[in-house]
């Protein structure tokens, strides 16, 4: 499952507004195959060097025969910067209790300097899937983790020109390879934000951000292999951020993902950014 923008454009660089107060932030997104989702996140610096986020988020995607799936999503962290190295912890759960969810938890460990980040990220996954029947088959419930690791980094390469990459890689407890014709991928794969796009071997980004004024904008490539399928998918996106007032931004996000599994799909996000200070 894509969630819209859970590290939103203002978001990305740091705690730079947090340390000052909060941000609040309200969002959704939907896509060309009828997928539907929206969030609330809150960044709170609890200290000079501390601060708390934590977001909570629904999706509605409809499926042939009438039928749809409904999903959750909820997160808490908390990151704390020694100078100038700092410790990121978090827990997450999404899903549907009725299909598949998960309990994630999460660290990372990150080098923090002036023009430049580097991060090493941990998180383990432990999911519950429950297989459908069909004509073919009787269904059942499996239980299995996966471990994944990856890198992420930050550079400033000007004042107002930056680069940013991540890349996660996972290893399942279970084989998750389905064969492709299955009736349990109907289920699952005809949205970008469908339950089955969580399950990733490994995924990659790169994005580079441009202030030009008081607007940024990030231009993001993306790629990712799915652990069910094997399928590739490919995304590219375009986000603007800019003022609404002295206290609160607007975040327009537009997008295209060309996947082995779904085929072609539109996205286009809303956020709303409300900021406050100490």
């Amino acid at each position: 499952m894509r969630w819209p923008s859970i590290l939103p454009l203002l978001l990305a660089a740091g705690n730079a507004f947090a340390a000052e107060g909060f941000v609040i932030g309200l969002g959704a997104e939907g896509d060309s195959a009828d997928g539907l989702a929206g969030i609330v996140l809150a960044d709170i610096g609890l200290t000079e060097k501390t601060w708390l986020s934590g977001s909570i988020g629904a999706n509605s995607i409809d499926l042939p025969r009438d039928q749809s799936v409904d999903t959750l999503y909820a997160d808490l962290g908390v990151d704390h910067f020694f100078d100038p190295v700092g410790v990121r912890a978090g827990a997450a759960y999404w899903g549907d209790r009725d299909g598949l969810d998960s309990r994630d938890r999460r660290v990372s460990l990150y080098w923090r300097g002036e023009r430049a980040m580097l991060s090493g990220d941990y998180e383990y996954r432990d999911f519950e899937f429950d297989l459908p029947s069909t004509d073919r088959f009787s269904g059942r419930t499996v239980d299995f983790d996966a471990n994944g690791i990856g890198l992420s980094t930050r550079f400033d390469l000007t004042d107002s020109l930056s680069l940013r990459a991540s890349a996660m890689a996972y290893d399942y407890g279970v084989d998750l390879r389905l064969d492709r014709n299955r009736a349990i991928l109907e289920l699952l794969s005809f949205s970008r934000l469908s339950l089955i796009n969580s399950l990733v071997d490994h995924r990659a980004h790169v994005a580079l951000g441009l202030d030009a004024g008081p607007r940024r904008w990030e231009f993001e490539l993306g790629t990712s292999e799915g652990a069910v399928d094997g399928g590739e998918s490919r995304s590219v996106t375009v986000r603007l951020l800019t003022p609404l007032g002295s206290a609160s931004d607007v975040e327009f996000g537009l997008g295209l993902d060309d996947s082995d599994l779904y085929g072609d799909v539109t996205f286009f996000s809303v956020f709303l950014y409300f900021y406050g200070g100490t």
